[in-house]
């Protein structure tokens, strides 16, 4: 039974990666026809925009049931490891539980939505307007189908346990809304609590909030169940989110094609041989490659698992290569096109092209204040035996980081010179890294083609996912006032205490919720909550911005429950408490490059101001 079970989890998972890895590459060859149309022949495609959107809504929902399937959905699970054989099962089982709950209810809330646009067309009048809904109820389905599998995994006992705790809750949460509806305040109380819960038992973050979302509607009966998938839906529903999944693209063909090896190689040719060489050569390559993939996680996968080796076979300490790696991620945050500049540009209504200038001088200063104390602290290591290279292997080498090197201004003159949207550049980037990689380096083949649109469709669902989730949950504080309020709250203290205090307090918050909620979640909950009252103590956005990016990115690789610090970790295959010291020493000397960029705004500004898009 159990081999006929798994036999039918494997078919759908290979179905629903199939769909996503067509869909996705379908997505990059019409927005790159649409740039080619609208440039070349002066007639843009009326329907390419539309049949993006329909991609980008497709590639959450679909790529996220394959996030599930391959298990690779964030959650935190410090809590979870620490419990025994008899309370870790019935954690699993009550994730899995939840988790089929918020998919059902998603697939069931999204079948009115369908019906409710039958017979209609997008605007402009050549597709039918489901093609934005059907991936919502397909996804969904798919979810629900991969959490019951997943609930096959997980003892009997456990199974019956947790789910009669997650099935009471709703009941009851049902029984309530219907015959004693609970106050809007109680109800967010009890959203809170949900959260909080979800988050504890190691349910992955996007389901977590989603479920906090559906118990205030249940108790509340004051919106209809069709406004959870219709929400969702819209929160992913912008042209520029499609811009993730492409640079997520982008970054995984480097890293198969080639391109990444000789980037590093050629890094390593210019500085490997200076003491410390080789953290000098991480540092560097990390904020190249991050101008790149514009994934954390793609980043450091990529540039780990060319640089840990390398230090391993020449003296250097791994724990601290692997604290060094994630210090490293913490600075590509603000280099573009990082996916949380996309992000906060999106919630908070700032501009993109000017946050990817802005976050350029604060990478430099923490680009050298770790560079600084990594050749420092690893002066006693040994340094790597110069090979003897020829005239033509230093030709070789070059020309093929120049390769790399084109991709970068490829991606930032297009998006600061206003040639092309931000979506519209990542496409480019796909296929210049895919033609020219593939063409100069001739390393990829079919299978590792196939792979790589696959593991980019489940890495940007899962964070499309998250973005759709904090969405719904951001709407349900919005429609209660709570960003006013906060707001007003925030600029009072600002405006009695100044506004420094109230950026230290906005600091400490994304550190803090950073390291609990991961990036995205960060960002897209309390960016919104914080930027009113930034601009009414005059905070320059793009200023504000950048720091909030900073502090979210040391919560997100800080012990012990940064996420990303846990990525950086499997890469290096260490353990996360024998890394906990050695990072403690760069967040520090981080900590104290983001006060300098919070209290000197020029950092931020300067290049802005003088490109004139500020």
């Amino acid at each position: 039974m159990r081999s006929l079970l798994a036999a039918a989890e494997r078919l759908l998972a290979i179905v629903v990666g199939a769909a996503c890895a067509l869909i996705l590459l379908g997505g990059v060859c019409v927005v790159f026809a649409g740039v080619v149309w609208r440039y070349a022949l002066g007639d843009p495609l009326e329907w390419s925009d539309e049949v993006a959107l329909a991609v980008l809504i497709a590639t959450t929902f679909l790529g996220a049931a394959l996030t599930l399937q391959r298990s690779e959905h964030l959650g935190i699970r410090v809590l979870r490891t620490r419990l025994g054989p008899r309370w870790g099962p019935r954690a699993d089982g009550f994730a899995a539980w939840v988790v089929f709950a918020v998919s059902a209810c998603l697939a069931w809330a999204a079948i009115p939505l369908l019906d409710s646009v039958a017979g209609q067309t997008t605007v402009s009048g050549l597709l039918p307007a489901s093609i934005d809904y059907w991936p919502v109820l397909l996804g969904a389905a798919a979810m629900t189908v991969f959490a019951l599998f997943h609930l096959t995994r997980v003892p009997p006992g456990a199974v019956l346990l947790s789910g009669a705790a997650v099935g009471g809750t709703a009941v009851l949460a049902m029984l309530w809304g219907e015959f004693t509806p609970a106050a809007p305040g109680a109800g967010l109380w009890a959203m809170l609590v949900v959260d909080a819960a979800c988050l504890a038992a190691a349910v992955p973050v996007a389901f977590a909030l989603a479920a906090g979302s559906l118990i205030y509607i249940a108790i509340t009966g004051v919106l209809p169940v069709v406004q959870f998938s219709q929400q969702m839906q819209a929160g992913v529903g912008n042209f520029v989110l499609l811009s993730i999944p492409f640079f997520v693209l982008a970054g995984l063909v480097m890293s198969v094609n080639g391109m990444s090896v000789r980037l590093v190689a050629f890094l390593d040719l210019l500085c490997g041989r200076v003491r410390g060489g080789l953290s000098v050569v991480m540092v560097v390559a990390m904020a190249v490659f991050s101008g790149i993939s514009g994934s954390k996680s793609a980043d450091v996968a990529a540039i780990g698992s060319i640089m840990l080796p390398a230090m391993r076979r020449t003296g250097y300490d791994e724990r601290d290569g692997v604290a060094l790696l994630a210090a490293s991620a913490v600075m590509g945050e603000t280099i573009p096109p990082c996916i949380n500049m996309i992000i906060l540009g999106y919630v908070a209504n700032v501009s993109i092209g000017g946050l990817f200038i802005a976050g350029l001088l604060p990478a430099a200063v923490m680009a050298a204040v770790l560079i600084l104390v990594a050749v420092l602290t690893t002066r006693r290591a040994p340094r790597p035996a110069a090979p003897r290279r020829s005239a033509a292997d230093v030709m070789r080498i070059s020309a093929g980081a120049l390769t790399a090197f084109l991709l970068v201004l490829i991606i930032v003159g297009g998006i600061v010179g206003g040639i092309a949207t931000p979506t519209e550049v990542s496409s480019v980037a796909v296929l210049y890294a895919l033609v020219v990689g593939g063409l100069a380096f001739r390393e990829m083949s079919l299978r590792s083609f196939t792979d790589f649109l696959v593991r980019s469709a489940s890495l940007s669902g899962m964070i499309l996912f998250i973005i759709a989730s904090a969405e719904m949950l951001s709407y349900l504080l919005t429609v209660n006032l709570i960003p006013q309020n906060m707001a007003a709250a925030l600029a009072g203290v600002g405006a009695s205490a100044g506004p420094w205090l109230f950026m230290l307090i906005a600091i400490v918050m994304l550190i803090v919720m950073g390291s609990v909620l991961e990036g995205a979640p960060a960002l897209i909950l309390f960016g919104p909550l914080l930027f009113p009252a930034a601009q009414k103590l005059g905070i320059h956005p793009l200023h504000f911005g950048i720091v909030l990016i900073i502090a979210m990115g040391i919560g997100l690789f800080a012990p012990p429950l940064g996420v990303g610090l846990y990525t950086a970790c499997a890469v290096g295959r260490v353990s996360m408490e024998s890394v906990t010291r050695p990072i403690l020493k760069y967040l520090a000397v981080l900590a104290v490059a983001l006060l300098l960029i919070a209290f000197i705004p020029a950092i931020t500004l300067a290049l802005p101001r003088w490109l004139g898009v500020s």
